[in-house]
């Protein structure tokens, strides 16, 4: 069962307009980026209440407090009060940082996502996670708080270049190889332009809905959602601070091959488990090319990343498949070897 403040439609602009009916909200701000200025807000514009527009530029590149000073002062010059609301019109960059300026504006205002990438459907709209980049480092610097709504419209998909399709796949992918062995044989039959999305959708959002609402400030179940990120996000921050800025999900599929590599070598993930993994996402995502130094210094990243504890660097393990440990300990040697392993890999692997 969804939380009441998640809503699938088929009719955003007026769902929306409904939902904002039963409020009294005293000012309306819509955040959005070029893309999403374009593409999605016609969509809803006509049946809005007054309302401003903030535009940013698009990017993972703009997700710091450079972005945010901005976004609030533009809120201030709004002259925005406690009783205002932000909607977020946007991929997970915006919905994070938009969510993570309107919980901080006044000691936080009410914001309302509406997800318009895969990505952001499946996976950074749902739970809570508000936050940016700090010093390269993956979402370093945020909060949790819930939005009053998010709303999630499949139709947006359609206006999205294959590359940001590709990308929100691969939490789909991880969510079925953490939950759910039955899904993952579906999906992995099945190339990305033969998925079934309204199916896919409502299966990650139900699935990360239930363990974000039983562990909401992930202090258990919920870091099983971050399997593949603690490799993924060493090499995507890595990445960024070299300007070489990969996909989010080519990040994560990269570090589900290198963490799948971690709990075979542990005798966790058996080697046809592991070999239909890396076949299919490989064959999705082809392989980010990392030089062996490059290995090394992004190896150094995990000990940054906000899941460890002292000097501790913690990872979730897949237990086969549809099954998953987390706080399991990993040294920096296993992740090099991990990426190592992961770089030896031919673009159509044979194990």
């Amino acid at each position: 069962m969804l939380p009441d403040n998640i809503l699938f439609s088929t009719d955003p602009a007026n769902d929306l307009s409904a939902f904002l009916h039963k409020k009294n909200y005293s000012k309306l701000v819509v955040l959005t980026d070029e893309n999403t200025r374009a593409h999605c807000y016609p969509l809803l514009s006509e049946t809005l209440p007054e309302h401003a527009v903030i535009e940013i530029q698009s990017g993972e590149e703009q997700k710091n407090l450079d972005t945010c000073g901005l976004i609030w002062k533009e809120m201030t010059d709004l002259a925005l009060d406690r009783h205002a609301a932000m909607i977020v019109l946007g991929g997970g960059v915006l919905g994070d940082m938009g969510g993570f300026c309107a919980a901080t504006y006044k000691r936080g205002i009410d914001f309302i996502l509406i997800p318009t990438t895969l990505l952001a459907q499946v996976d950074a709209s749902i739970g809570g996670k508000l936050g940016v980049d700090f010093e390269h480092l993956k979402n370093h610097i945020g909060v949790f708080q819930q939005p009053a709504l998010t709303l999630l419209y499949s139709g947006f998909l359609k206006t999205l270049p294959e590359a940001e399709l590709r990308s929100g796949f691969a939490e789909v992918i991880k969510h079925t190889l953490i939950s759910d062995k039955a899904m993952w044989e579906t999906i992995s039959q099945r190339s990305l332009k033969e998925q079934d999305w309204d199916a896919l959708l409502k299966h990650s959002v139900t699935f990360k809905a239930y363990v974000t609402t039983e562990d909401p400030k992930e202090k258990g179940l919920r870091k099983i959602l971050n399997a593949g990120h603690t490799i993924g996000h060493a090499v995507e921050s890595y990445l960024l601070g070299i300007d070489q800025r990969i996909l989010h999900g080519e990040a994560i599929a990269l570090g589900l091959i290198a963490e799948g590599f971690i709990a075979h070598e542990r005798n966790m993930l058996n080697i046809i488990e592991f070999k239909d993994m890396v076949e299919y996402i490989l064959a999705i995502y082809g392989k980010v090319k990392l030089t062996d130094q490059q290995i090394v210094e992004a190896s150094q990243l995990t000990v940054q990343d906000k899941k460890n504890k002292g000097n501790k660097i913690l990872c979730v393990l897949q237990d086969g498949i549809g099954r998953a440990r987390w706080d399991c300990e990993i040294s920096i040697d296993e992740v090099k070897k991990a990426l190592s392993f992961y770089q030896s890999l031919s673009d159509i692997v044979a194990i």
